[in-house]
């Protein structure tokens, strides 16, 4: 009779890590690497168009509709209370030919990014020292939380009569609002780091700067970036409040001052255009800007698939 064998020598002459079938640890191993190696494949330009761009086009065409329907219907016929789009197209237009409505756009980006640079520069080292040091917390943490609450437009009479009307007003107004959200920010992500986390990098060796820079701010980086997120939009509206109040030929013309000249002439139709300015404005800095850098975190950690 032929010589049978036995279940172990089958498995003795199994290739380590593989089954009597061929599968088990050895081919689940090989899917997993084939699975991490894999390239991403590139979406297709018409699912990032009708999962991204389209929605807000419909949205905007949505909003167009019935604006001009309150115009055509006479449910507003006022057209001092409430311009026709057109009317507010021909503005933009005329400001558009005339050369000058890049210049109101500049004027006020120029001025809220790098006041937000400033504010950066000023948050992000306090907001470190507040979380890190038990004294200084408890000495200006509530300082911050009640800044970060004071409405934006309360610093600029003072603002005013201290620096005078000039860019440093500006500037000033801009980090007075925008600094408290950005420190209090970062203190809330330096709050969430998992104690396990700063234990294992100072065993590593990773203490004081160190420790800082490869442990603590990686970690604390979703809440440091919802703190930026929130000191962008701080500054935005400190700026616009700031240059409506104290226009001044000698500050140029920002939207904000457009807005207020468009009031001083009653002219509607200059009040939409510098509000929907100000809007694409505010839209547009988030999505080349902090919306990128949202999804870099988010991919980082795993959270985000790419592609």
């Amino acid at each position: 009779m032929a010589s049978t064998e036995t279940t172990a020598e089958k498995t003795e002459r199994a290739p380590a890590g593989e089954d009597g079938d061929g599968s088990g640890l050895g081919g689940l191993e090989a899917g997993l690497d084939a699975l991490e190696s894999s390239a991403p494949s590139r979406t297709p330009f018409r699912q990032t168009f009708v999962s991204k761009i389209l929605p807000p086009l419909v949205a905007l065409a949505v909003v167009l509709v019935i604006w001009q329907a309150l115009i055509s219907f006479k449910v507003v016929d006022d057209p001092t209370k409430l311009p026709s789009p057109g009317d507010v197209w021909g503005v933009v237009r005329e400001a558009w030919l005339q050369g000058k409505l890049l210049g109101y756009i500049w004027t006020s980006v120029s001025r809220g990014l790098l006041g937000f640079l400033f504010a950066l520069a000023i948050g992000t080292p306090l907001g470190l020292l507040v979380a890190r040091v038990k004294f200084v917390r408890a000495a200006i943490g509530p300082i911050l939380s009640g800044l970060q609450s004071l409405p934006s437009v309360a610093w600029v009479p003072p603002a005013v009569i201290w620096l005078g009307l000039n860019n440093s007003m500006m500037y000033a107004v801009i980090l007075l609002g925008a600094v408290p959200s950005i420190a209090n920010g970062l203190v809330s992500g330096i709050d969430q780091v998992p104690p396990l986390f700063l234990r294992a990098g100072r065993t590593m060796g990773a203490t004081g700067l160190k420790g800082t820079w490869h442990i603590v701010m990686p970690a604390a980086l979703p809440g440091y970036l919802a703190g930026l997120k929130q000191g962008w939009a701080f500054s935005w509206r400190s700026l616009m409040a700031a240059e409506i109040i104290a226009s001044s030929p000698d500050l140029g013309i920002g939207l904000g001052a457009l807005l207020e000249n468009g009031r001083n002439a009653s002219s509607m139709a200059m009040v939409f255009e510098a509000v929907l300015l100000i809007l694409f404005v505010g839209i547009a800095i988030d999505l080349l800007i902090f919306s990128p850098l949202e999804r870099w975190v988010l991919r980082t950690r795993g959270l985000l698939v790419k592609g």
